[in-house]
Order: structure tokens, then sequence, then C-alpha cells
């Protein structure tokens, strides 16, 4: 078996008149493309590493922060993410608004925050306050009504299943000691990671595609999403964008109107900080995975084309993020997964199953050891856990394949969003609310 892939590697090369002719036909993409996103990354990433060396113990100012957590029916769940935010070893005041979102069906995870009230509200500096929304209306209706309901100067946005390190605010604060800071991406790690094969994939998709993607390209100012699960703002600038936008996706909808700003401040920073560290559960089949991500790349189509097409331009988001997201957004998440799919469908109909097999060795094999370099920067330069990462070493083999499934995916999900509107059924909200955002 392994003399006839071999003898069918060779055919591959021989076939093409020189060995120059054969990159020339599969590369051009990886080179003009791929490599100089990626060593852009890496660059930002040994940026941030030498930053992180002159961080101080504690930020210079300590402001108010108000958290609000978004409740919908985690019951007796939601104790473990107020814990984590009532014993913060942040020295300052930190409001906690546990907005429960259709609390009159949600007795219980209402009456469960209530019960801890006083436990919370006897700590120094500490202050929880429940706010039952009775009727139910989604994610975008309980964050603007804790902004509303805010009185600290920083506000984070996080789920009510999410639990956080205890020096998360304390690192969240310090980045705006920076007054150009104007909002902060919190960083997830995949809290039932070890449960199954497919949340230890997951979990290296957090490390190396979130965590250390994004902390490659904060280092330019071009932070894609600041994740709805963990967002940190100035409460002064979320109220100057009048707060979220009803419907879906969003964080990434903040996210975008934030950097419609950038032409106008130049100054203005998004900020993605990998050691302000959240905890989050992840589905735990791939089934569930495929399912989830149906609807996030169905809403990534939503804003990108039927909501902001007509806003992409340099003179709202500045020439460089305008550039990352031709190239980054767009292409990549847009219209690679339609390429992709594509191109594996006229292999499959009209290549020999050995050259496809010899090739897809060839593919697999460079983008494995793009990863393991990938990999091995981050564990060195970013990870604060290094020990714990190190133990995913094992699944990387894997991770190539299932990156690639998880495009076909896509394509699948941005079809169904075309033909179906999809971001109009979504479980973030009631269908009033999300027709009330129908593009």
């Amino acid at each position: 078996m392994i003399n006839a892939i071999l003898e069918t590697l060779f055919d591959i090369l021989q076939s093409h008149s020189t060995f120059a002719d054969f990159l020339l036909l599969f590369t051009p993409f990886i080179l003009l493309l791929e490599l100089p996103l990626l060593f852009m990354v890496i660059l930002g990433m040994f940026i941030w590493a030498k930053k992180e060396q002159k961080r101080v113990a504690f930020p210079k100012n300590m402001p108010k922060v108000t958290c609000t957590l978004l409740c919908y029916s985690e019951g007796e769940n939601i104790i473990e993410p107020i814990y984590s935010l009532a014993h913060q070893l942040y020295p300052g005041e930190i409001e906690i608004l546990v907005v429960i979102d259709g609390a009159l069906a949600n007795k219980k995870t209402h009456n469960v925050a209530l019960h801890l009230k006083n436990e919370i509200n006897a700590l120094q500096n500490r202050e929880l306050k429940v706010i039952p929304k009775y009727k139910r209306g989604g994610r975008v209706s309980s964050m603007n009504l804790g902004m509303q309901l805010a009185s600290g100067e920083i506000f984070m946005a996080l789920d009510g299943d999410t639990t956080f390190d205890n020096d998360m605010v304390i690192k969240a604060v310090q980045n705006f000691d920076n007054p150009d800071v104007v909002a902060v991406a919190g960083n997830l790690r995949v809290k039932n990671a070890k449960e199954s094969l497919a949340t230890r994939l997951q979990a290296i998709e957090y490390m190396l595609s979130i965590t250390a993607g994004r902390t490659g390209l904060s280092s330019f100012n071009m932070v894609n999403n600041i994740s709805g699960a963990f967002g940190i703002f100035r409460i002064e600038i979320l109220k100057l964008l009048m707060g979220w936008d009803s419907g879906t996706a969003e964080d990434f909808d903040i996210t975008m109107r934030l950097k419609e700003h950038f032409a106008m401040y130049p100054n203005w920073r998004i900020v993605f900080d990998p050691h302000v560290i959240g905890h989050t559960e992840v589905p735990s089949t791939l089934l569930g995975f495929f399912q989830q991500r149906i609807r996030w790349e169905g809403d990534l189509f939503y804003i990108l084309i039927r909501k902001y097409i007509n806003n992409i331009r340099p003179s709202l988001l500045g020439g460089l993020n305008y550039l990352f997201t031709l190239v980054g957004v767009y292409f990549f998440q847009i219209i690679m997964p339609f390429v992709i799919t594509l191109y594996t469908i006229l292999m499959l109909i009209f290549v020999p199953f050995n050259y496809l097999l010899g090739l897809s060795i060839i593919v697999y094999a460079f983008y494995f050891m793009m990863l393991l370099i990938f990999y091995i920067l981050y564990i060195f330069l970013i990870s604060e856990r290094p020990k714990e990462d190190l133990e995913y070493v094992l699944y990387l083999p894997l991770f190539p394949i299932f990156t690639y499934t998880a495009r076909i995916n896509a394509a699948l999900a941005l079809l169904h969003s075309i033909i179906n509107k999809s971001h109009l059924d979504s479980n973030m909200a009631p269908w009033w609310v999300l027709k009330k955002g129908n593009y």
C-alpha cells in the first residue's frame, strides 16, 4: 500500500515537465494570499509577545466595571459564572447584572440568581443585581437593557454559562489604560475539551484559529470579531453607537459598526487579549458542531452581504481594515468555501483515484507542516497553559481534515443563507425580533 502511494506521488511529479511547474500549478493561491496573511499573523504574535513581557501586575486606573450576564435557561449553572465574577482579584468595584430573558418561563434561573444576592452583596466592592425580563426578547434586548442600567465605565457582555479566570477583570481593564482602546475581545477556552474527539478538535480550533489568529491580527488593529459571549467595551462608546442592533450575529454586527468609525477616528483600537480568559462549552459531537456552524456561517453572510455590503469602503473602515475585510473576510470566509467545494466535486468526477489520493497527501502534508509550525509558535509565544495545550499534539494530524470538512460545511451554510435567509431562523431571539432586522 505504501509503495503504491509513493509510486503515485512520483507519477504526479513526473507528469509535469519540472517540479517548478507542479508548484506553480497548485500553489499560486498559497503564495499570493495564504502565506502573506499567515506571516502577518505570526509577526503580530511576536509583537504581542514582546509587549507582554512589559505587562505590569495591575492597571493604572481602577474604573467601576459592569458585568452583564446574559441568561435564559441556565438554572443552577448560573452559580459558577456569578461566583467567578464576584471573586475576581480586581480590587475595584464590580457590578454584576444578571439579565434573565423570558424570566416568566425560566423561574428556576431567576430564583437561583436571587438566592445569591445577599452572599455576593456582602463582599467588598461587589454588587449583584437580578434583572428579570418577563417577556423574551433575545440576546440583543438583554445586552441593551444591561447597557442602560450599567453604572460602570467598562461594560462586559457575557454569556450566562461562561466562567472566567480570577484575573480576567484585572487584565481586561489594563487594556483601557490606553485611551485609544474602545473595546477588548476576550479569549475563550473550551471548558469541556476532554469530553470527546469533537471537543478536542474544537479546542485546537479555539487555540489556533481564534486565540493565535486574533492575537496576531490585534497587533495591526484588525480584530475581525468581538465574541458575543465575551465582549468588553467602554460604556461611552456603546452609548455613542446606541447599543446593539436587532437581529442575529450581534457580535459581528457591533464589531463592524465600531470599525465603520476607524477612518474618522484612526486612533481607535479594538484589542484581542489572549490572557483575558473565559471558559465556554462547545458541541460535544461533530454533528452538533456542524449544526452550530451552519448558523454562524449563515449569520456571517447576512452581516457581510445583506446588511453591510454598501458600507465596506476605505472611507469608513480605513485602508488597512478595508483591505483585510476584502481578503481575510470576504475572500477567505465567503468565496473560498465555495471554491474548495467546487474544486472537490470536480476532482472527484474527473481525476483518477490514484492521482487524487497522491495529490491529497501532498496538500495535506503542506498544511500539516504549516499547522505544526503555527502550533509550536502558539505554545511558546502566547499560551498561558502550555503544558495543558501540549496534550493536544496527538490530535493535530486530524485537524487539517477537520478544518477541510468545516469549509465544506460553511459552503452549505452560506448556500442555505442565500436561498432561505437562515438568519431569520435562530434560537438567539424570537422570530418577531429577528424579523425586525430582516435584510
